[in-house]
């Protein structure tokens, strides 16, 4: 991506989700890296109704200021932390799209998967990551999902999502926000319906074999998984002898998702 490209796409995407509602007054930010130590971004306090070339902001790597008239957004830490960790990743979108957003701030997680071609754009998981305050304890919390998926919800914060391009990284966050406005349309008929284990394991094949995958796709959350307790250990084991076909790698991850929202 030049940054002449970046810069047109950044402005282009932030009139998409000013018009589509997902922002409101200065809400929502985008971002697009164009070296290792340059990274372009839409400014503070600005309607992305307004955004043009010319209101455009030049960061480092740590988000600091380098160039531009105006000031960069406050979250600029988080897609500094996306990009230290993805080196793959090369735009960072963020919006509060209602449905998606409702979820979040009701402390819900959106009920992927159950459409197969979601399941290859985005994986298999959608996370929810814990409320936090601004600023390093939301960089902490979004740490240990950034590898792992392409897309998030927070809790009481929207819907992040990251890739190679703005484009990409756009259409991820408009998908999560098509999933969540379905399962709502689907409560009053009894909800969605979860895809079968086996169709889902199939989809998550051909999403890797394409190239889709996040790095760390389907791993294990790591040592919080690992230092379970003997009655949690005991607790993982009854759930996987109950669920035949369950994956241990993916109880363990349930389990320590619920133990990082109990801020264990």
């Amino acid at each position: 991506m030049t940054e002449a490209q970046a810069r047109r796409d950044l402005v282009r995407y932030s009139l998409a989700m000013h018009r589509a509602g997902w922002v409101a007054n200065h809400d929502g930010n985008l971002s697009a890296r164009v070296a290792p130590d340059r990274v372009i971004c839409t400014p503070t306090a600005f309607s992305k109704a307004d955004v043009t070339l010319s209101e455009l902001v030049v960061v480092d790597d740590a988000g600091k200021k380098v160039a531009g008239a105006r000031r960069p957004f406050s979250e600029i830490a988080l897609h500094a932390a996306i990009y230290s960790a993805r080196p793959d990743v090369h735009a960072v979108v963020h919006a509060h799209p209602q449905h998606a957003t409702a979820y979040g701030v009701a402390g819900r997680t959106i009920p992927h998967p159950f459409l197969p071609e979601a399941v290859v754009s985005l994986g298999a998981d959608i996370p929810l990551v814990p409320l936090t305050e601004p600023g390093t304890p939301a960089v902490a919390a979004l740490a240990p999902f950034i590898r792992r998926c392409d897309a998030v919800a927070v809790a009481g914060n929207g819907v992040f999502a990251w890739g190679p391009t703005l484009e990409l990284a756009y259409l991820r966050l408009e998908l999560v926000e098509h999933l969540a406005r379905i399962a709502w349309t689907a409560q009053p008929l009894g909800g969605v319906q979860a895809l079968p284990p086996a169709m889902v394991a199939s989809l998550v094949a051909k999403r890797r074999s394409g190239g889709l995958a996040a790095p760390e796709e389907g791993a294990p959350m790591g040592a919080s998984a690992a230092a379970a307790t003997p009655v949690e250990s005991g607790v993982l084991a009854r759930v996987q002898a109950g669920l035949p076909g369950t994956s241990p790698a993916l109880v363990a991850e349930i389990t320590a998702q619920i133990k990082a929202a109990l801020g264990r």
